[in-house]
């Protein structure tokens, strides 16, 4: 993953705890980084180690760390480093998770490395959507359901996100039914 991750998750780390919750993450997490490049790419375990070290110092399960890290990657880091990009994917909640499919691709313009996820949606309904989540990496779904979540409080829409299939039971990808 490029370093943009990881330094945002500092950011979500260094605000949500402390500078000294931030340092010893990184002592537990056994990662030979002391900082993060933006536009770097860096192994996904280097990813995987820093949230695995937030679960444990912190007591919350990793579940909930990448549900609270998905709603803060959209609320702060794209909002702020990418609003514009932001917010050419639609004028509401709807647009944007029908454009959503599209949306890697810009930014791969920005980070040509990048090994984006896939998103295709079904069922458009007018206060409905399902989305499928598509990706090489394993155990994000939960960072997903938090980016759709965050998603629905930049548009100020209350949404209801339900996993209705998981590869966690057999699937190949994930879908998410999105109400709001």
């Amino acid at each position: 993953m490029y370093g943009i991750v990881n330094k945002s998750i500092e950011e979500l780390v260094k605000e949500k705890f402390s500078e000294e919750i931030w340092l010893k993450v990184l002592e537990k997490s056994d990662i030979e980084h002391d900082f993060f490049i933006s536009s770097e790419a860096y192994d996904d375990s280097v990813t995987y180690k820093l949230v695995e070290a937030i679960s444990d110092l912190s007591g919350l399960s990793v579940s909930d760390i990448l549900l609270t890290f998905g709603e803060w990657w959209v609320l702060r880091t794209t909002k702020e480093k990418y609003g514009s990009l932001m917010e050419s994917g639609g004028k509401n909640l709807r647009e944007f998770l029908i454009n959503l499919p599209v949306f890697h691709n810009r930014v791969m313009l920005i980070y040509p490395k990048l090994t984006p996820p896939e998103f295709k949606v079904s069922h458009i309904e007018e206060n409905s959507i399902y989305v499928h989540y598509y990706s090489k990496r394993e155990g994000l779904k939960d960072f997903v359901k938090g980016l759709l979540l965050g998603l629905g409080k930049m548009y100020d829409t209350p949404i209801n996100v339900e996993l209705i299939e998981s590869r966690d039971a057999g699937q190949q990808n994930e879908i998410f039914r999105v109400s709001w």
